[in-house]
C-alpha cells in the first residue's frame, strides 16, 4: 500500500471510500461530497483507497487531487476487497470521526449531517439503513435473507448490514480484527466490544454509471461462512470496556 498524498492539516472528519473500477463515478462523487462537507465548517479529508483497479480509477483520482487539496489517494498492492479498503482507510485517516461510504454514488452525501448529529458522545457508531433500496429485486431479496440469517446466527439486530454508509468514532476502532467481511459485521463487533451502536434512515440512489462489482452468489456463500465465524467470535471476544480506572 502506497500513500500518494498526505494531509497537512488537523482534521475533524475523514471520509473513507474504498474504490474498485469506479472511474465514471469518481469526479461527480468528489465534487458532490466536497460541496456537502464545506457546509459543515469543519476540517475534513477524503481518503480514497484504490483496491488495485483495472480501469482508470487510480489515474482519475490522481488527476482530481490537483483541484481538491483535501483528497488523499492510497493504493493497495493487490486487490484485497472492500473490508481491506476500509481497514486501510482507517489506518491512514486522521479524523476523530470517520465516515465510510461507497464509491458508486448510491450513498447520498446530504445524509452526512444527520449521521454526525446522531453520533452523540456515548455512541461509537451510527449506521445507515436504506429507506428505499434502489437495486433490482434479486439484490433486495438476497439482502433481506442475508440480514435475517446474520442476525439469527450472531444474536445481534442490525437492520441493514449491507449499508456501509456510517459515522464511526476513531477511538472505537483501535482493536478491530481485520478480515474479509469486516465491513458487514463492524456494527456487531463494536457492540460485542461494549460500544453503543445506533441506526438511522438514509437515502439510497440508483446507480447511474458503471456496474456493481460484487456478485450475489459469491457474497451469499462467503456471508454464511462469516456468520459462523462471528458466532465463534461472539463467544471468545474481550469487551472494549474491560479496562477500569485504579
Amino acid at each position: 500500500m502506497n500513500a500518494t498524498a498526505s494531509a497537512q492539516h488537523k482534521v475533524a472528519i475523514s471520509v473513507v471510500i474504498p474504490v474498485f473500477n469506479e472511474q465514471e463515478n469518481l469526479e461527480p462523487l468528489i465534487v458532490e461530497l466536497e460541496e456537502e462537507l464545506n457546509r459543515l465548517s469543519l476540517q475534513y479529508e477524503i481518503v480514497c483507497v484504490d483496491d488495485r483497479s483495472t480501469d482508470q480509477s487510480l489515474q482519475k483520482l490522481q488527476a482530481l487531487q490537483q483541484g481538491h487539496r483535501y483528497l488523499r489517494v492510497i493504493r493497495h498492492s493487490v486487490n484485497s476487497g472492500e473490508s481491506a479498503g476500509q481497514a486501510t482507510g482507517f489506518a491512514f485517516s486522521q479524523g476523530d470521526v470517520i465516515i465510510t461510504m461507497d464509491a458508486d454514488q448510491q450513498n447520498d452525501p446530504a445524509d452526512i449531517p444527520a449521521l454526525l448529529k446522531a453520533l452523540h458522545s456515548d455512541i461509537a457508531a451510527v449506521c445507515g439503513v436504506r429507506r428505499i433500496r434502489e437495486d433490482d429485486w434479486i439484490r433486495r431479496l438476497s439482502s433481506k435473507i442475508a440480514n435475517c440469517f446474520r442476525n439469527a446466527i450472531t444474536g445481534d439486530q442490525i437492520t441493514d448490514a449491507g449499508c456501509t454508509f456510517r459515522a464511526l468514532r476513531r477511538s472505537a476502532l483501535r482493536e478491530l480484527p481485520v478480515f474479509n467481511g469486516l465491513h458487514r459485521f463492524l456494527p456487531t463487533i463494536l457492540r460485542l466490544q461494549g460500544y453503543r451502536v445506533v441506526e438511522i434512515a438514509v437515502n439510497h440512489r440508483q446507480r447511474t454509471r458503471g456496474t456493481s462489482k460484487y456478485g450475489v452468489g459469491n457474497r451469499l456463500f462467503r456471508g454464511i461462512l462469516d456468520c459462523i465465524a462471528m458466532r465463534w467470535f461472539r463467544r471468545r471476544c474481550l469487551r472494549g470496556d474491560r479496562v477500569v480506572s485504579p
